[in-house]
């Protein structure tokens, strides 16, 4: 039972990570990838390429990539984090905005 209970928390550390990559990666490789004129399979080896969702070489030349929603991964992690019973960032957010006007005294 133990060992189950490693196992989903394992993956769901993995999935958390693959969100929050989606969600705040880099797409400069993807960038780079676009404007090179002469390809090498090997150049693509070094290319941090997990926010592309696809690559389409249309017939009349140039390429076209789409990336994964980064919304979406938002969206997941917050619904992850709400599973898990942590806050969502906006419960977070309103929550250090409180803590911060505590003992202020009101400009109204």
């Amino acid at each position: 039972m133990e060992r189950k209970t490693k196992t989903r928390k394992t993956r769901a550390r993995r999935v958390k990570k693959g969100y929050e990559t989606l969600a705040f990666g880099g797409i400069e490789d993807a960038v780079r990838l676009l404007f090179c004129e002469d390809l090498k399979p090997e150049d693509l080896e070094g290319l941090d390429l997990y926010n592309v969702a696809e690559i389409r070489r249309p017939r009349g030349g140039g390429m076209e990539i789409k990336f994964f929603d980064r919304i979406k991964a938002l969206q997941c992690l917050e619904r992850m984090e709400t599973e898990a019973g942590q806050p969502s960032l906006f419960e977070a957010l309103e929550a250090g905005a409180r803590a911060l006007n505590k003992g202020e005294p009101d400009e109204t």
